[in-house]
């Protein structure tokens, strides 16, 4: 038998996973779905249709979903609890990617279920405008299906990857709360590297407005309000981006497959 990688065993620690305990799999999974459904319906009930697709389309993919993997995956981080899961007659390379496989499972799951959420909602919205209103071109015209392969949904994902490799590695090296802490490193993080950029840009240019990190520097143009906004160039954006979408992910997720091969033993 493949001491790394063999089908039926690999089977059975699937099965373990997720259907050891299928009310709390399923109740999570719902949860994060149903807390979609609510953001969503909160902002479009306002006929405000980016903030409905963005905040639900970023709580509900990245948020959720790192919640998801770090609550499921919790026996990594219970030395008591994870003791039957860390001894389980199966490589640790099995057990990682039963990791990987729910992260996809739970993508394709949310995705499907957001485009049929998003279809009916903005179907129903459609239907219900009188067009005989005087915003009526503006009101349809605003009410539009998500694209998945927008700006906001490629961030998303970007977010989502690495969140959830960082949920994960988090699990493997925290004994408790790993939720909560791997939270708290990764918004520390983000502060740091918003505060560390804007006063980079100080150095290099006067009157800025704010700086967003990997993207660009907001300026003052002159004396009446308004700014410029001066892109990074071409290269180091493409590179900024194949980092946060590639490599950045690819290494949260050996590293936790490394980490979880050293908490066998």
């Amino acid at each position: 038998m493949n001491d790394t990688f063999n089908i039926k065993r690999f089977g059975w620690v699937m099965r373990k996973a997720i259907f050891e305990r299928p009310i709390y799999t399923f109740g999570l999974t719902g949860l994060v779905l149903g807390s979609t459904l609510l953001i969503y319906s909160f902002f479009s009930s306002f006929g405000i249709w980016d903030p409905a697709h963005n905040v639900s389309f970023l709580l509900g993919l990245a948020g959720g979903g790192s919640f998801l993997v770090s609550s499921l995956f919790n026996y990594f981080s219970s030395s008591a609890g994870g003791a039957s899961h860390l001894t389980t007659p199966a490589s640790h390379f099995e057990k990682w990617l039963c990791c990987v496989v729910v992260v996809i499972c739970f993508s394709i799951i949310f995705l499907l279920f957001y485009r049929a959420m998003d279809t009916i909602y903005v179907s129903l919205y459609l239907k219900s405008l009188d067009p005989n209103i005087q915003d009526y071109k503006l009101l349809y015209e605003k009410a539009r299906i998500l694209s998945f392969h927008g700006e906001v949904p490629n961030l998303v994902y970007m977010i989502f990857l690495n969140s959830t490799g960082a949920m994960l590695l988090g699990s493997l090296y925290f004994n408790k709360v790993s939720f909560v802490k791997v939270s708290i490193i990764i918004c520390i993080f983000f502060i740091a590297t918003f505060i560390l950029n804007f006063l980079m840009a100080k150095v290099f240019f006067n009157n800025v407005q704010h700086a967003i990190p990997f993207t660009g520097v907001a300026i003052s143009v002159g004396k009446e309000e308004g700014f410029g906004f001066i892109d990074i160039p071409a290269p180091v954006s493409k590179m900024f981006y194949y980092t946060g979408y590639y490599v950045t992910p690819a290494c949260l997720w050996l590293l936790s497959l490394l980490r979880l091969k050293e908490k066998e033993f």
